[in-house]
């Protein structure tokens, strides 16, 4: 069975850091692309990072760029969401999914077939 698995919420101050764990089981990551989707209550799935399988391209929301940053370790069949200046508008349950190609993989979330249950992140003081 195919799954994704991810880690590493919690409640966190702004300001602070989470780093986030994406680990696969079933299957090896290295043939995937790997994004992270966030979905804040009340509000639409949204797009915050991707990394291609080769990890040559690296994409960012623009509300994230230059706080968080996406990295795999296909040894250890994981992807990571580090997660730093965490403001009270990250709060949201944080999704990773896994697609064959990177491609306008934000855009076809909606398509996506693998994805993980979810971790919530909560940055409150």
């Amino acid at each position: 069975q195919l799954q994704l698995v991810e880690s590493g919420g919690g409640l966190v101050q702004p300001g602070g850091s989470l780093r986030l764990s994406c680990a696969a089981s079933g299957f090896t990551l290295d043939s995937y692309a790997i994004g992270w989707f966030r979905q804040a209550p009340g509000k639409e799935r949204e797009g915050v990072s991707y990394i291609s399988s080769s990890g040559d391209t690296i994409n960012y929301a623009d509300s994230v760029n230059g706080r968080f940053t996406i990295s795999r370790d296909n040894a250890k069949n994981t992807v990571y969401l580090q997660m730093n200046s965490l403001k009270p508008e990250d709060t949201a349950v944080y999704y990773c999914a896994a697609d064959r190609f990177s491609v306008a993989f934000f855009e076809r979330y909606r398509y996506l077939k693998l994805w993980g249950q979810g971790t919530l992140v909560t940055v409150s003081s």
